[in-house]
């Protein structure tokens, strides 16, 4: 028997329990941990139109039961998943990854969000050593200014929020500004790359205007609706007569496992790919443990007891962290 959050209705989160399927041969399931928050994403869930809905971004839970087939498992390990609300995660074990040594959960989970714009990182044309803007920085954005700052670009950041331009400087960003940074010409017709994180048609317009001749910018963030006026015409515009590379930042554009060819599995189908989304996680979860990504005192973990009050919070921004997480070992939920 599991708990788990639900959507029901628009604006209408519950707390419902449900019986989990028996455990296939390759699954590992276990109480969990901790889950983490998508704002941005869950809030536009919880407003729409589709339910119920069954949220949840990424778990971190305690391997107590183990699949037949399980392999490189063993009961007690922490593993990181992505897994939904729920008190109890059972997934196919090649989807988790092991905790490095010492990471504290809530820590840990974060590496969900971070997978967002570590794609681009795996897919842009820029090389380290060339400006990067980020817009937006909000969680994804936090964690992509993060990324691309340790892969060695020259990294600014661009956010109204004065809270959010302070959490970011404090991470080592040495540049955050309030709007696109059009004066300052170390940015100003430089950058190789803009990582939209905002979803704000206005911010991957200037971001359009900002970048370099032939320069990437890339749509991170969901355009969950309207923001401004700014016609079509405007982006186009832009983009044609600065030749700018303009793509989305899907984040599932490389493979979920790499899949090395295999006479046997032929027909299955094979990638080859050297970066995957998993490879991914397994590099931000080591640098989340050696501490190259800043986190302290940017996690709020709040139980989920009561989610409607946490829902409520968030679309309030009543959380001056960007970064919740559920705390499952609180309360009765466990």
């Amino acid at each position: 028997m599991t708990k788990g959050i639900v959507f029901s209705g628009k604006n209408q989160v519950e707390i419902e329990t449900a019986e989990l399927p028996a455990l296939g041969p390759e699954e590992v399931s276990g109480r969990t941990i901790v889950t983490l928050v998508s704002p941005g994403t869950e809030l536009a869930w919880l407003a729409g139109d589709a339910f119920p809905l069954r949220p949840g971004y990424a778990a971190i839970f305690r391997a107590e039961e183990l699949g037949a087939s399980v392999i490189d498992i063993d009961v007690g390990d922490l593993l990181f998943c992505m897994g939904p609300h729920r008190s109890v995660q059972q997934v196919d074990f090649r989807h988790t990854l092991k905790l490095p040594s010492g990471l504290p959960a809530e820590v840990a989970v974060l590496a969900r969000l971070a997978g967002v714009s570590m794609t681009t990182l795996m897919t842009t044309k820029a090389r380290p050593g060339d400006v990067v803007v980020v817009t937006g920085a909000g969680p994804v954005g936090y964690l992509a200014a993060q990324l691309f700052r340790l892969s060695g670009y020259d990294v600014c950041v661009v956010d109204p929020d004065p809270i959010r331009r302070r959490q970011i400087e404090s991470a080592g960003v040495r540049r955050a500004y309030s709007t696109m940074p059009f004066d300052d010409i170390a940015v100003a017709g430089k950058a190789a790359l803009v990582v939209d994180c905002s979803g704000h048609e206005g911010a991957v317009l200037d971001g359009c205007r900002i970048v370099r001749p032939h320069g990437e910018v890339v749509l991170v963030g969901v355009p969950w609706r309207r923001m401004t006026d700014i016609h079509a015409h405007d982006v186009l515009h832009t983009v044609f007569n600065n030749f700018v590379h303009l793509r989305s930042g899907w984040e599932w554009e490389v493979p979920i496992l790499a899949k090395a060819f295999r006479w046997e599995e032929l027909l299955e189908g094979y990638n080859n790919v050297d970066q995957s989304v998993f490879s991914g996680f397994a590099k931000i979860l080591s640098w989340l443990a050696d501490g190259r990504i800043h986190t302290s005192g940017l996690i709020r973990r709040i139980s989920p007891e009561n989610p409607t009050a946490a829902y409520e919070a968030l679309r309030l921004r009543s959380f001056e962290e960007p970064f919740i997480v559920f705390d499952w070992n609180s309360g009765t939920t466990t």
